[in-house]
């Protein structure tokens, strides 16, 4: 039997504790998150490189002008504020006085605070609080406070939050709303996976829960202050044994994937569709996103090419040393690569194959590419506008050397790009598609069956009945 959730005081005023996970470059957009807390829920609108409208409301696309890569990143960070400011606007509108709107910005992204500062500057008393996760993100609760706003750091262990209340948040304990707890094994986007950690052996998210309320417990947190449950929630009923437990304090919902499939949605009816379609495994947790992180998304073409790329590679040394005995004759020019015998053989199969280009990676490898990849590589490098603190792909770094001082690294992909076009029509095929490991169920589960496509109203008022 479903015990089913009582509302809670937040932004205050009574809302359901049901959040809708922020998701970056337009897909958490003021339709989805205005209805969210329309519904009476927690609306989350993405700041991460949202969208913003001319006068006739068309989506402003988001060109760049700079000849620098600093340029370029000022041009980002103006389109960010912008975009956010509108997005809170329109959302808030729709919310009409109900539920609750938040922010959500990933630390990691170019000019993170300078972005959030705008945004709180420009939106007062429209934003209730800021979720921010991807990083470490130490001054989140001293941006917050100053403008008066709850925090709800986004973290994947006791151990994170931990570093993180003793650094800094205690010294603003009175803004901190809630801690989200996210999956790094289930959730969609970004995740926290430590080194420690095994990708491919999901660990059970409640034991883990239990301990981050043990740390907020020993720092003197209230068990009246929320976990936010994130990352592989789909119906409520299957959680019923965390609500109203007293080892985990108070607890609350988030829905990343759910809200993708709704008619607020603003992501393609193509998207929509391929969601419909999705099977268990059909979502991958990799390595190719240029921030470092683990994230999770849909195994489309484009993951695969990047699967299939990275296992094109071998390892060379510039001069002969141990069974680095053979010369390269194959992608690369010059004489200074020395392979094994059996990784020359490779080589010249690739080339063979039509992969005739040879770029090196950060890690002393080359990887096989075809001459039209090659170039859209160097293209997409020499086009970065810094949407990342740092980036692998373009060895941009936000710093005063605009480097992160080692190679770019041809594995990975311009994030920013892809996403973009992904959300704005985009071929689903040849772009990034975020999505959580649970994304399979929109297949199974009745509420969805004969292509049905509900309201945010509808999928919230469903998820209150444990479905």
């Amino acid at each position: 039997m479903f015990k089913g959730l009582k509302p809670i005081v937040y932004g205050g005023r009574e809302v359901w504790p049901l959040v809708e996970g922020g998701k970056g470059v337009a897909v958490s957009n003021h339709a989805s998150s205005g209805a969210w807390a329309a519904a009476g829920g927690i609306g989350t609108v993405s700041a991460v490189n949202a969208d913003s409208y001319d006068s006739f409301g068309n989506v402003i696309p988001q060109i760049y002008h700079g000849r620098t890569r600093r340029d370029r990143h000022e041009e980002l960070i103006a389109y960010a504020i912008d975009g956010a400011v509108e997005q809170v606007k329109r959302a808030f509108e729709i919310a009409g006085g109900k539920g609750a709107i938040n922010i959500n910005v990933l630390w990691e992204m170019g000019g993170a605070q300078r972005v959030l500062h705008g945004v709180l500057e420009k939106t007062k008393g429209m934003v209730a609080g800021v979720t921010c996760g991807a990083g470490m993100p130490y001054k989140l609760s001293e941006i917050a406070a100053s403008y008066g706003v709850s925090y709800l750091p986004i973290v994947s262990s006791g151990r994170a939050f931990r570093a993180l209340w003793k650094r800094a948040y205690s010294k603003a304990s009175e803004w901190l709303a809630a801690v989200v707890y996210e999956d790094p094994w289930l959730a969609g986007g970004h995740n926290g996976l430590s080194n420690a950690e095994d990708p491919k052996a999901p660990q059970d998210p409640y034991p883990r829960v239990r301990d981050l309320r043990a740390t907020m417990r020993e720092g003197g947190i209230s068990d009246d202050v929320p976990i936010v449950m994130a990352g592989g929630v789909w119906a409520l009923k299957d959680w019923n044994d965390w609500i109203d437990n007293p080892e985990l304090g108070a607890i609350m919902f988030q829905f990343g994937t759910r809200p993708l499939l709704t008619q607020e949605s603003p992501i393609p009816q193509l998207w929509k569709e391929r969601l419909m379609q999705l099977e268990p495994g059909d979502v991958l947790l990799h390595r190719f996103s240029p921030t470092g992180f683990y994230s999770s998304a849909v195994r489309n073409p484009f993951l695969r090419q990047l699967e299939a790329r990275s296992e094109r590679q071998i390892p060379f040394s510039t001069e002969q040393a141990g069974d680095h005995t053979h010369q390269l004759d194959a992608g690369v020019k010059g004489k200074n690569f020395w392979v094994t015998r059996g990784d020359l053989l490779r080589a010249r199969e690739w080339v063979g194959q039509g992969f005739t280009s040879a770029l090196k990676t950060p890690d002393n490898t080359l990887v096989f590419v075809t001459e039209e990849e090659k170039a859209e590589i160097r293209k997409d490098q020499t086009d970065c506008m810094g949407c990342l603190s740092q980036c692998a792909f373009s060895s941009w770094m936000d710093s005063e050397t605009n480097s992160t001082g080692r190679l770019a690294d041809p594995r990975s992909f311009c994030i920013q790009k892809s996403l973009q076009e992904a959300v704005h029509g985009g071929d689903l095929d040849k772009n990034l598609l975020f999505a959580g490991h649970g994304a399979y169920k929109f297949k199974q589960d009745p509420f969805y069956s004969n292509g049905f496509v509900p309201t945010v109203k509808q999928l919230v008022d469903r998820i209150l009945t444990g479905d």
